[in-house]
């Protein structure tokens, strides 16, 4: 469960060591500056950039009812984070399972991708596709696809 916390809080620890010791020199304001960068990319990097993650099978089962594309993602992750900043406020119509905290999910993403937790990995009408081009996860959005 503290898995996906884990690199936030250590860029939130290591930002705070780094402005503490300019603060000692005497520069507050690139303290605050410096503590500002370190906490922004914490934030960035936490399961709270994400919509609310589901489990597999939940995600599994509205995907099959709706036909909307479930994302695994993990934090952390580059291109998952390139993925949901690309999809921007379309992303809130995707099913989000993260596999750090969803084991179903982790063993789904292993399944698709040959032993690997390659993310992000999106299911499509049963299909998964490994790291899609944003705009191609949008496509499967609209009303006529």
């Amino acid at each position: 469960m503290t898995r996906p916390w884990i690199l936030p809080l250590l860029l939130v620890l290591g930002g705070s060591v780094v402005a503490a010791g300019l603060l000692f020199r005497g520069s507050p304001a690139a303290a605050v500056a410096i503590l500002l960068v370190f906490v922004a990319f914490a934030g960035v990097n936490s399961p709270l950039a994400f919509p609310r993650s589901i489990g597999w099978l939940e995600a599994q089962r509205r995907s099959e009812a709706d036909g909307r594309p479930v994302v695994f993602w993990r934090p952390g992750c580059t291109y998952c984070m390139r993925l949901r900043l690309r999809l921007g406020r379309s992303a809130r119509q995707l099913y989000w399972v993260d596999i750090w905290r969803d084991p179903a999910g982790a063993a789904a993403v292993r399944e698709a991708n040959d032993g690997n937790e390659t993310v992000p990995t999106v299911v499509v009408a049963g299909r998964p596709h490994t790291n899609p081009d944003p705009a191609w996860v949008r496509e499967q959005l609209s009303p006529s696809a």
